[in-house]
């Protein structure tokens, strides 16, 4: 079974225009034809509209023009990645902006929450995942017309564009809020944005669940499984925890992956970013797929969204660019203590040694107390095991430390060893064919195990809680040292790098609500780390205004990129509604869309 990038595709129709290629690719193609969209009313054609709904995952495209790999919504790809590094992990204070102040303007807003209605960014999100959107409304109105399609088919393509049209929804609706509904029925587009649509969404996610099969023909693909976790989580985010406890329970104990592997924690917590691991991986509930060097520079199917963020110098291996530095305050919440739990609520008190402002020829010792393994899966400190690179060297590989701190991204980082295949150079800055999860099951067990903490089902919310972190008891799948500092090809030794201690929560440590959910939550951040949730959670759970401005106080005595910066509660919990977006509504003087609230 070969993933969905890999089906060769002869047409894909984007926004009115037909793509043509026989490359090798689930993502987007190069203009190089037209024809009527009525040629696609048959078996081939909608399968090529779908594809197309699938490829605005990526939320990129190539700009034939300027040859770069641009986002949907027509700027920079960055913005639109579906890692949500920007508006999840460094709007929630895992990480900072990163490089320096000059660099990438428009991002300090949203880091900082100063953001208005014209930044630029804002649109570009809006606009791409619309798109998306739009894609899966020209598979909706085709698929009808078509009668070379058995019943089974129908429904399987349906219920997939429905699907992706849920999850379009679903990430506009989780950073914006109030957002126009438009359909594959819809004739007037300017919709006016005032009315819940999250029982659309809930309608689109359940007609999926119900209707999909549990497993396709290609793995990029939706499946029952994918559709019942979102959903739930759709649920989850309306606090409707009755709705969503069935349905996560279902998908924990039935679930399984699109090629049919019984939904499980991966055993490697490194594996999960191992392209060559995806078709083994147990815990892939829903991801984008991306795919590397495929033939041509002018096909956006690598992961172009993190290309900002590897390590960057003229010693670093990476050519760019210094971005989406982890943050001190997330570092230090995988401090342990002796019982190999974490500091819930004085972490930061418990600092975890870090170099910055230390220069790279003073000598520097790692920290020596106890660490949750997953920090060095997840970071980049100085004098450990950077993947098969070598001892991340620390200030070296940081653009600009007094102002995007001392550590580097790993999650969205190949392997030396694998770089050949696994990364993209085709562009100024380093793409790659890692995948992008959407859901995976360690986040499913998470939020099952929250939707039980609030319904005082707290032995089984702590099971949850402890399966997820029992993975991490395995000193085998821990960051070890080199054999050779000097040669890391040649591998590890049984040395692990740190001290690291984790251990699972003792039976009946769950002794009430309150705790069970400061202890969900917390074990959020560090499960989800660096992954584009951060934001989103604090967000839903109440907690943003607290924690994030607990955050810039304690950054901010740090690093300069934070000073100064306020989370207002009942405004920064969403963006702005993009101005350019409600100038385009305005007819008699009046627009149809609405502002959120806060912002002008």
């Amino acid at each position: 079974m070969k993933p969905l990038y890999y089906i060769s595709i002869g047409v894909l129709l984007c926004s009115g225009m037909l793509f043509c290629s026989c490359s090798k690719s689930f993502l987007n193609r190069p203009p190089q034809g037209s024809v009527d969209a009525g040629a696609l009313s048959n078996k081939a054609g909608v399968n090529v509209l779908l594809v197309g709904a699938y490829a605005a995952l990526a939320g990129q495209d190539y700009d034939a023009v300027g040859g770069n790999i641009q986002s949907l919504g027509g700027g920079n790809a960055w913005a639109c990645s579906p890692s949500n590094w920007l508006w999840g992990s460094v709007a929630g204070g895992d990480a900072h902006k990163g490089s320096d102040g000059s660099d990438q303007p428009s991002m300090i807003p949203i880091a900082t929450m100063t953001v208005n209605p014209s930044n630029d960014l804002v649109n570009d999100k809006w606009k791409a995942v619309y798109e998306g959107i739009t894609r899966c409304n020209n598979v909706l109105k085709v698929l009808p017309k078509v009668t070379n399609m058995k019943g089974d088919e129908i429904t399987n393509v349906r219920a997939q564009a429905r699907f992706l049209r849920a999850h379009y929804y679903f990430e506009l609706k989780k950073l914006f809020n109030n957002l126009p509904w438009i359909d594959e029925t819809t004739v007037d587009l300017k919709q006016p944005n005032t009315t819940d649509i999250w029982p659309k969404i809930e309608a689109d996610f359940k007609f999926a669940y119900d209707s999909l099969p549990t497993t396709q023909s290609d793995i990029g693909r939706a499946n029952k499984w994918a559709a019942g976790a979102y959903l739930a989580k759709t649920y989850l985010f309306e606090k409707k925890y009755d709705a969503a406890e069935p349905i996560f329970t279902d998908v924990i104990h039935n679930g399984n992956t699109t090629n049919g592997l019984t939904y499980d924690l991966s055993p490697d917590f490194e594996d999960l970013r191992r392209p060559s691991y995806e078709t083994k991986n147990p815990e892939a509930v829903f991801q984008v797929e991306m795919a590397a060097n495929v033939g041509t520079g002018a096909i956006a199917s690598s992961n172009q969204g993190d290309m900002l963020n590897f390590p960057y110098s003229s010693t670093s291996p990476f050519s760019c660019c210094g971005f989406f530095g982890p943050s001190i305050d997330l570092v230090n919440s995988f401090r342990t203590d002796a019982n190999g739990l974490p500091y819930l609520d004085d972490y930061n008190a418990h600092a975890v040694a870090n170099d910055q402002g230390i220069p790279t020829a003073q000598p520097f010792t790692p920290d020596q107390g106890n660490l949750d393994p997953r920090l060095d899966w997840t970071v980049g400190r100085r004098g450990i095991p950077y993947l098969d690179y070598g001892l991340h060297p620390g200030k070296d590989w940081v653009r600009a430390q007094a102002y995007s701190g001392p550590f580097a991204p790993i999650k969205n980082v190949y392997w030396n060893a694998t770089a050949a295949t696994d990364a993209d150079n085709s562009q100024w800055a380093p793409g790659s064919s890692i995948n992008v999860y959407i859901i995976r099951f360690a986040d499913v067990l998470l939020m099952a195990a929250e939707v039980e903490a609030q319904l005082n089902n707290l032995a089984l919310a702590e099971s949850y809680v402890n399966r997820v972190r029992n993975r991490m008891t395995n000193s085998a799948h821990w960051v070890h040292t080199y054999i050779d500092n000097a040669n890391p090809a040649a591998g590890f030794t049984n040395t692990p790098a740190a001290n690291y201690v984790i251990s699972p929560y003792p039976n009946g440590a769950f002794t009430s609500q309150a705790f069970a959910l400061k202890a969900i939550y917390f074990e959020r951040k560090l499960e989800l780390a660096m992954e584009g949730y951060r934001y989103y959670d604090l967000s839903r759970w109440g907690l943003a205004a607290t924690v994030i401005n607990a955050y810039f106080q304690f950054e901010g005595q740090y690093t300069n990129d934070v000073t100064g910066a306020k989370f207002t509660a009942n405004k920064n919990e969403y963006m702005p509604i993009p101005q350019a977006q409600i100038d385009l509504t305005f007819e008699n003087g009046k627009a149809t869309l609405t502002q959120n609230q806060g912002y002008k």
